[in-house]
């Protein structure tokens, strides 16, 4: 997704609209305090993604009390994260929501196209792991990436993963998700000449510790190149993602 000052400024160049217009556009008020919440509608100025909602913890009526905010400020597209199926249910008699139950995922509106500089692989060590995976992959998809998934690929099958060393080497950045001892962090670690981000889950049994285990292997992990996000947080690996992959954009 492109900086909105950037195309701003190109349009105004283009004379495209005129310095009066891109002054307003500039001067409105950075956020909207509607009570319960500050809608940031600059964040997407200043960072190039606009304000996501994460929708745990939230009424209904307060997501949807956000999100028609920020679609009045000219949102194209909603991410709600961690939004459960009755709350979309509810959501969608007002707005044209599209719900991915398996990752608790929500999007208003329509995906950009990906202009990412390269391919984000989004890479499992099994099944269990997949809805931590939807939800990065979904995340990178909605700001714009190419998005490819190699799931159950985990070190208990190495075979998995090397038989898709080519997706591998021709990656941009990679996700590596796992629960257990985390492993397979390293394992693409050492084969990728891209930044790899590792996420631990919560998967395993009763000495992994809800993802402890996981998340301490990949912290040690003896791979260069590896960063680590929280246990089960693929919204934020996504998010990171995204961001490796649209660094050249700004050239």
């Amino acid at each position: 997704m492109e900086n909105e000052t950037r195309q701003l400024l190109e349009k105004l160049a283009k004379g495209e609209i005129s310095v009066d217009d891109a002054l307003l556009r500039l001067k409105l008020k950075p956020f909207e305090d509607i009570g319960y919440a500050k809608v940031d509608t600059h964040r997407s100025i200043r960072q190039g993604v606009a304000e996501v909602i994460y929708g745990a913890g939230k009424t209904t009526g307060q997501i949807l009390g956000i999100a028609q905010k920020m679609m009045e400020n000219g949102q194209k597209t909603i991410l709600i994260t961690r939004l459960s199926k009755e709350s979309a249910e509810e959501i969608k008699k007002e707005l044209p929501l599209d719900y991915r139950e398996e990752a608790r995922i929500g999007i208003i509106g329509e995906k950009p196209e990906a202009t990412g500089i390269g391919k984000i692989v989004v890479a499992t060590g099994g099944t269990s792991d997949i809805p931590v995976a939807e939800e990065a992959a979904i995340t990178a998809e909605t700001f714009g990436n190419e998005v490819l998934r190699l799931y159950d690929v985990g070190v208990a099958g190495l075979h998995r993963l090397l038989s898709r060393l080519e997706d591998i080497m021709g990656a941009g950045v990679i996700i590596a998700i796992a629960g257990m001892e985390g492993a397979l962090a390293s394992v693409i670690g050492g084969l990728a000449d891209c930044p790899v981000i590792a996420v631990p889950t919560s998967v395993g049994y009763g000495a992994s510790f809800n993802g402890l285990s996981a998340l301490l292997s990949m912290l040690n992990s003896c791979a260069s190149g590896v960063s680590v996000v929280n246990i089960d947080n693929g919204f934020g690996a996504g998010y990171l993602a995204h961001m490796i992959n649209h660094m050249k954009s700004r050239e």
